[in-house]
């Protein structure tokens, strides 16, 4: 017997690890005190959601700032609770859509409608549902606050991860085909990893997307019954409604530190992580850096104890489910064609009721002049979304094609494009009315930008992923053949980046029609200035608590953003995947 072989055995312990493997050095007394103290946070904040909901208003919110960091734990928590759920309900439901032509056909449609429908619409019909749900328990409150963040984040997700799946190169999908990976094994080791630059681009953009709505969330109003949620947004409310500036701008400089502490813990090792996963054949000279990501390589403890979750990870990555053992015969070609037209008959038909349905309701509430109305002040809406939409994207697309191209840029540039997407635009608000007020400018027009202030970072998120996304290979042989810079943008990087550029200008479309809701109206103290459009409809119509009229505006923009997208977006869908996907 070999005697090294022998000593080798003696120098293991029951569980593999040499004499020295467990000895901790200073990256695991690092990584350990992160740990425990993420956890010990998601602890107190996770006990703080249980308990009575009696006497939770807006009485409990005080501007005191020793209360800001409290407030600031259970505003993250939510957040990422919600964008747990929006993950989840990513993989299945994108995943649905681009699998399945039926589905799709509902699935599209419908994600379209609800990423136009204001986060205020969805607590009008859920509170209830939460508060019943957990009755006397602040519970519910909470869940009904993560669900207004979750319908904030979740659309943009879905999109990203729907075009990705989309458009896979033909290569990899015949690849797939050739070694007969199972649907489930397709799915983590191709679907998931070549959708994951784009994806987590735009969960980073969600998750500030976020930040916009969390005012709406976490102030919440069923019948006589108000609660107010301890949290960032409910202290800019208050600070807002007593007129306090200091405390407005001790919430943002707060919001900035939770943005880069969770940029630099969470989404920098994850880019850096992921960029392993980047489609090309030509090794990239400069890869996105993270110190976290860095740290975590270097520990000895925390690798090996994790190292049993790692393998637990890839076998149930790698698990073959059962499968048929005859192949079911494929289905005659009239017969699938029948089929697909019968269903596309049957949604047809469901739409169609359901529009037949709101017109009668609210033909019969207001009549003909009142929809006429509404219609008009939507075209007005439309015009402006449009007109701000082509001025973001003639900025964006090239800083963001300039700043994904070069990882040391996107490193500096991420945090702060986080805080400026999350920054809450209804902060701003004050200022465009005092302005606008002081120069006798006209609210039709300049009130308008108010609008994309909080949606344009989803062209300049999209276009920073494709540039990043794009191969190292196709931009060698561009610089082999002395493209000019016309030609360069023409045939190189902007059919590269298309497909993620539709996802973003799809996304800020409909957040533009979402956020014309509070766009359109802006006040401080007792100026109020409106601009006429379909979103001061709604928004008129919700204070005054005349649910006809908010049953029309939400028809009419839904209707304005699904026609949009059918005309202009889907198109160009079907040209990103059949001309310009990468082969």
């Amino acid at each position: 017997m070999d005697i090294r072989a022998v000593a080798g055995a003696m120098r293991l312990s029951p569980l593999g690890i040499g004499r020295h493997g467990l000895v901790p050095n200073i990256y695991d007394v690092v990584v350990f005190i992160l740990i425990a103290g993420v956890f010990v946070l998601i602890a107190h904040g996770a006990r703080e959601m249980h308990g009575s909901l009696k006497g939770l208003d807006v009485a409990t919110i005080t501007l005191d700032a020793r209360n800001l960091p409290e407030y600031a734990l259970r505003t993250t928590l939510r957040m990422f609770a919600a964008i747990v759920a929006s993950l989840m309900f990513t993989f299945v439901v994108a995943t649905l859509a681009a699998k399945s032509r039926k589905a799709e056909l509902v699935i599209i449609p419908a994600l379209d409608i609800l990423q136009s429908v204001p986060v205020l619409g969805f607590l009008t019909f859920t509170v209830t549902f939460f508060l019943g749900l957990f009755p006397g328990n602040v519970l519910g409150a909470e869940c009904a606050a993560i669900f207004a963040i979750f319908t904030a984040q979740a659309w943009n997700m879905a999109f990203s991860f729907y075009q990705s799946l989309r458009t896979i190169p033909s290569d990899l999908d015949e690849c797939s085909r050739h070694f007969r990976l199972s649907p489930w094994l397709r799915f983590w080791r191709l679907e998931v990893p070549f959708a994951a630059p784009g994806l987590i681009w735009n969960t980073m953009m969600s998750m500030s997307g976020g930040w916009f709505f969390v005012v709406a969330s976490e102030a919440i109003t069923v019948g006589d019954t108000t609660v107010t949620l301890p949290g960032i947004g409910s202290w800019i409310a208050l600070a807002i409604a007593r007129e306090d500036l200091g405390a407005v701008a001790l919430a943002v400089a707060t919001m900035g530190l939770v943005i880069l502490g969770y940029d630099q813990f969470v989404f920098r090792p994850i880019i850096a992580w992921a960029d392993k996963f980047k489609f090309e054949q030509t090794a990239a000279q400069e890869r996105p850096q993270s110190w976290v990501y860095d740290l975590i390589r270097r520990t000895k403890v925390l690798r090996r104890l994790t190292a049993p979750l790692a393998r637990l990870a890839d076998q149930l990555s790698t698990v073959r489910l059962p499968m048929p053992k005859r192949p079911r015969k494929p289905m005659p070609e009239w017969l699938d064609r029948a089929s697909n037209l019968a269903w596309l008959g049957l949604v047809l038909i469901a739409t169609a009721y359901a529009l037949w349905v709101i017109i009668e309701y609210v033909h019969s509430t207001l009549g003909l002049h009142e929809i006429l109305t509404a219609i008009g002040l939507g075209l007005l809406t439309l015009t402006r979304v449009v007109i701000l939409i082509a001025l973001a994207s003639a900025v964006w697309v090239p800083i963001g094609v300039w700043i994904g191209l070069r990882p040391w840029a996107a490193e500096r540039v991420q945090p702060i494009a986080q805080f400026l997407a999350a920054f809450p635009a209804n902060v701003l608000f004050p200022i465009a009315v005092v302005v606008i007020v002081q120069l006798a400018l006209n609210p039709n027009i300049w009130l308008s930008p108010l609008m994309v202030l909080g949606t344009q970072w989803y062209i300049l998120f999209n276009v920073i992923a494709g540039a990043s996304a794009f191969p190292t290979d196709l931009r060698e042989a561009a610089t082999l053949y002395r493209l000019r810079s016309p030609q360069w943008w023409r045939k190189v990087i902007l059919p590269g980046i298309l497909p993620y550029y539709v996802t973003g200008a799809l996304t800020a479309t409909g957040g533009s029609w979402n956020a014309s809701i509070v766009a359109e109206v802006a006040s401080w103290g007792q100026i109020k200035l409106q601009a006429a459009g379909i979103g001061a409809y709604i928004a008129e119509a919700t204070d005054a608590g005349d649910y006809h009229r908010v049953v029309l505006g939400i028809a009419v923009m839904s209707i304005f953003v699904i026609t949009t997208n059918r005309i202009l977006w889907r198109p160009l869908y079907r040209i990103a995947e059949e001309r310009y996907r990468l082969n």
